[in-house]
This record gives structure tokens, sequence and C-alpha cells, in this order.
């Protein structure tokens, strides 16, 4: 019997996942994991600033609840915008200096946020540009994932999207529960920089929430060049341009910019949420305790649903969590004016719903997009799609900024409502337009 390994052509040439003949899955789950942990690390510093932020008027700046927003809020604008530029790239440059190249981009913002918190006289001006060298980490999002859908077939996209998004998006959650330990002590080589001295007289070592994740960047950068290769799908930019001429394309945009949006949206300004809304109560809850929870919940979910949505097609998911998210941003519009600390209780289940259910929609809308598009056109749309919604971190900052929790959940209950509406009518529903 013939085998895989004597079809495949050693250059990759006649690579074809839907052929076990002409496809190598050591090679592509090995691309899966080494992406997916530069992805992590790239979520990661997405979302330092929003670890970091809570911190940087106790130890001498003096920014304002608006500037605060604005700055956690930042990230978001920049990883839409960049994911723009990353979903064109997997077919021109290829996975291997794909990965290896946004990996290194990272220690930009991780150095930066190393430097500045070392200096309360830095210009706000500079946080901001360092806050928008963050949104790298949120875009190489949109270049990953295309690329790793031309490593797997379909009976298999559900699966392997599913781990890749969700366990990225524990990067969220990872720099959420580890800045607010690692800042309390020197780390190993580096306890010669300087604390800083805290309002109360406290010492911290704010400077190691980047410093400490350097050392694995570096680790990604090299693993990415020794281990990946790069698969025979290749187009131009304006080959690419072809998925906008496709009414699924925005269909599915405006669905993930309700489940992956609200989640990122939400898990960038939690703790500030947590602090502005029961900050003022006696025995507030500390907001970098909670913070991570709700974005860990949602990644584990969508990790878990990949196989599921490969079982039972991924509309009917992405359907559920449009319901539970809708649900879920109702229940917490009960608690955003709150008499008492009581009532963070209800406000944190609120939250956690919207986050579970967020899961759930996230992994179906990543199951359906390569069942309702072809191989390229698919990996355009992905790359498409999660560019919209990594707004998410800044349109939900900027509403913030503007109008008050209770407008905004408001608007938020009713942009689920509409978006669960769309995955009903056009995928769900029996006699679905395009049931997937």
């Amino acid at each position: 019997m013939t085998t895989a390994k004597t079809l495949l052509s050693p250059d990759l040439s006649n690579w074809d996942p839907e052929n076990e003949e002409t496809w190598d899955s050591k090679l592509a789950w090995r691309t899966l994991w080494i992406s997916t942990y530069s992805m992590m690390l790239g979520f990661a510093t997405w979302y330092l600033v929003s670890a970091i932020a809570p911190q940087l008027n106790s130890i001498g700046y003096s920014l304002t609840t608006g500037q605060l927003y604005w700055l956690v809020a930042i990230p978001g604008l920049a990883a839409g915008l960049f994911r723009m530029a990353f979903m064109f790239l997997p077919p021109i440059l290829g996975t291997r200096n794909l990965v290896a190249v946004s990996s290194a981009l990272l220690l930009l913002p991780m150095l930066g946020w190393t430097i500045v918190v070392r200096d309360t006289s830095t210009p706000y001006g500079v946080l901001l540009a360092l806050a928008f060298a963050a949104g790298i980490g949120g875009g190489t999002f949109s270049g990953f994932m295309p690329s790793t859908s031309y490593f797997f077939p379909k009976r298999l996209a559900g699966t392997a999207l599913g781990l890749q998004a969700g366990l990225g998006n524990f990067g969220i959650s990872l720099v959420q529960v580890l800045t607010p330990w690692v800042v309390g002590f020197g780390l190993l080589g580096t306890a010669t920089l300087t604390p800083q001295s805290t309002t109360d007289g406290s010492l911290i070592w704010l400077h190691n929430g980047g410093l400490v994740l350097i050392p694995w960047v570096v680790l990604a950068i090299i693993l990415a060049l020794v281990f990946l290769r790069r698969v025979p799908v290749k187009a131009n930019f304006r080959e690419q341009m072809d998925i906008f001429r496709l009414k699924h394309t925005w269909i599915m945009t405006a669905i993930y910019l309700m489940s992956f949006g609200a989640y990122s949206g939400l898990a960038a300004q939690m703790g500030l949420l947590i602090k502005n809304l029961y900050g003022g109560f006696d025995g507030a809850p500390n907001p970098l305790a909670f913070a991570f929870i709700g974005p860990a919940l949602g990644a584990l979910v969508r990790a878990g649903s990949g196989p599921l949505c490969d079982r039972f097609g991924g509309a009917i998911f992405t359907f559920i969590g449009g319901v539970g998210m809708t649900i879920g941003t109702i229940v917490t519009l009960f608690f955003l004016t709150p008499s008492s600390v009581g009532e963070f209780w209800g406000f944190l289940t609120g939250m956690l719903i919207i986050f579970f259910f967020a899961g759930f929609a996230n992994a179906g809308t990543f199951k359906q997009m390569p069942m309702i598009f072809p191989k390229r056109q698919a990996g355009g749309a992905i790359g498409w799609t999660s560019a919209i919604a990594a707004f998410g971190p800044f349109l939900v900052g900027m509403a913030l900024s503007v109008i008050s929790p209770t407008a905004f959940f408001i608007q938020c209950a009713l942009w689920c409502a509409f978006g669960t509406w769309l995955a009903w009518h056009y995928y769900t529903r029996p006699g679905a337009e395009a049931p997937s």
C-alpha cells in the first residue's frame, strides 16, 4: 500500500489536506501547536496594557478615568487595523515567515512598557503609542488562523481552529493573572532594577509585567524558524479582495463582531468596570482578582467546543451562543448602578454568562467559515471577520468613556439579539440558506 509520505512532495507542492495521501498530519499539528503558542503570547501582549493600567496612578502617574479607558481601548483599535494587514499575509509570506516575524514584533511593546513604568514623567502620548504597539499581539490572529486553516481538512477545521483560538485566547487571562503576581518581586537576573513606590508606601515591580514574557517570545521565534514550513497556498493582494463581493462575508462579520467583539472588549475593560462601579464601597472587590475569570472561561469553552462543532455543525453553537450572550447582557443590566457591594456577585454572574456563551459563538463561527467558503476564501473571510471583531476593545472602551455603562449594555443586548437572528435566519433554521 502506498503511504502518504511517498506521495507528498518534499517541497509540499502537491499539499492537499482533503487527500490523506498528500497530507502530513504531523506537520499540520506541529504547525498548530507552535503558532498557537505564539498566538497566546500575542494575546498576552495585546492585553498587557489592561493589566498594567489600573496600577499606573498608584506609582505616580496622574491619569483621569477617561484617559485610562482610552489607554486600555487603544490596543483594540490597533489590533483591528493590524488585522486588516495581517489577513493578507498568509499566502504572501507563508506560515514560517509569518509566525517568526509576528513573534519578533511582540518585543517592541514588551520592552516599551518595561521602560515607561519606571519613569512616571513619560508623556501620555508615549503611553498611547505603546498601547497602540501592543495591538500587534491581537493583529497576529487574522494571519495565524487563516494560515492554520490551510493545514487541516474541513472535517477537522472546528477542532483545529477551536483549539488555536481558544488556547490563544488564554493569553488574555495569562497576562491578567501573571502580572499581579510577578510585580510583587524582582525577577531572577533583573532584581537590580529598582521597584516603584506606590501611594501607600509599598514597593511594586510593575516593569516585570512586560519583562517576564520576553524570553518566551524569543523561544517562539526560534521554534517558528526551525520547525515550520510553507504550504502552497498563494495569492496576491488583488486576488484576495474577492471575498468582499460575497454576502456571507458581511453576515459572518456582523455575527463575529457580536461574539468576539463583545468578548475581547469586555475582557479589556472588566477590571476598570469593577473598579469604577464597585471600587467606592467598603470591602470593594479587587479588580485584578476577578478580571481574568471571564476571559479564561470563554477561552476554555471555545477550545472545548471545537470538536463538538465538527460533529454537530458550527451554526447551532453560534446560535446558542448568541441567545446566551443576549441573556447575559440583560442580567448584567440590573447591577450597573449598585447601592451596595453585595450586588457585585450579580454583576459578576451576568458577565460570566456573557463570556461563557461567547465561547460557544466564537467556536461556532470558525467552524462555519471553512464550510461556507472555499479554502482560500475561507482564510480571507476568517482574517477579515477577526479584523473587524478585534476593534471590540476599542469600541467598548470608547463607548464607556462617553456613555454610561447602562446605556452601553442596552446597546450590547440589542446587537447580540440582532446577531442571534442572523445566525438563525441564514444558517440554523430548517431550510436555511447556508446550513453549516
